[in-house]
């Protein structure tokens, strides 16, 4: 009596996930940025001297480390005087306190700013420093504001796994809209309204 062994069960491969072009085109667009940064510090010593693009490298470091320290320093500001603010409206209401300043979220672009002048490379600098020019970080901090709500308003919005960076970015879009319902120009107003009768 002889005995056939049974069939061999293939596993079930899990259907592959196809790679996001994201994932596909960040590396490579900084690939050619960190190739298009050596090759203009290469032309620009062979036009002046080494020394110039070494000083011209220290400088953006030291510049863009202070204006890291003095944007860190104006968000911790913002932080206490919304905490402070906050914790003063618990016992009044929201008509008698007066709202934060508006352009207070500009901090991040600055210190955005700065860390691209500490990255040594002359077009880093270049960004960096525009970032850091008020002008320019308005248009550029209404721009993202505008595109940020566009995406918002174009997909549905699910629940965020807990921690991760999607939960943050709801948790950070929540207290926005927190902060534009105490503002007078405030365009989302929400409660409830209780009949007494």
């Amino acid at each position: 009596m002889t005995m056939t062994p049974p069939p061999r069960v293939r596993p079930q491969r899990a259907p592959q996930r196809r790679r996001s072009r994201a994932r596909t085109i960040v590396p490579l667009a900084i690939a050619a940025w960190a190739v298009l940064e050596i090759w203009l510090l290469i032309v620009v010593a062979g036009a002046t001297s080494g020394l110039t693009v070494f000083l011209l490298i220290i400088g953006g470091m030291v510049l863009g480390a202070s204006a890291v320290k003095r944007a860190g320093r104006s968000a911790w500001r913002n932080l206490t005087a919304q905490v402070q603010a906050a914790q003063a409206q618990a016992g009044q209401r929201p008509e008698d306190t007066t709202p934060p300043a508006a352009g207070t979220g500009r901090n991040g672009l600055a210190m955005l700013g700065g860390l691209l002048l500490i990255i040594p490379g002359f077009i880093s600098d270049a960004v960096g420093l525009l970032l850091l020019l008020p002008p320019t970080r308005k248009l550029i901090g209404k721009a993202l504001d505008r595109l940020t709500s566009r995406a918002l308003a174009a997909r549905p919005a699910a629940p965020a796994d807990p921690g991760s960076v999607g939960d943050l970015f709801q948790q950070a879009r929540d207290a926005n809209e927190q902060f534009r319902i105490h503002r007078p120009d405030g365009k989302v107003i929400q409660g409830e309204v209780v009949d007494r009768d």
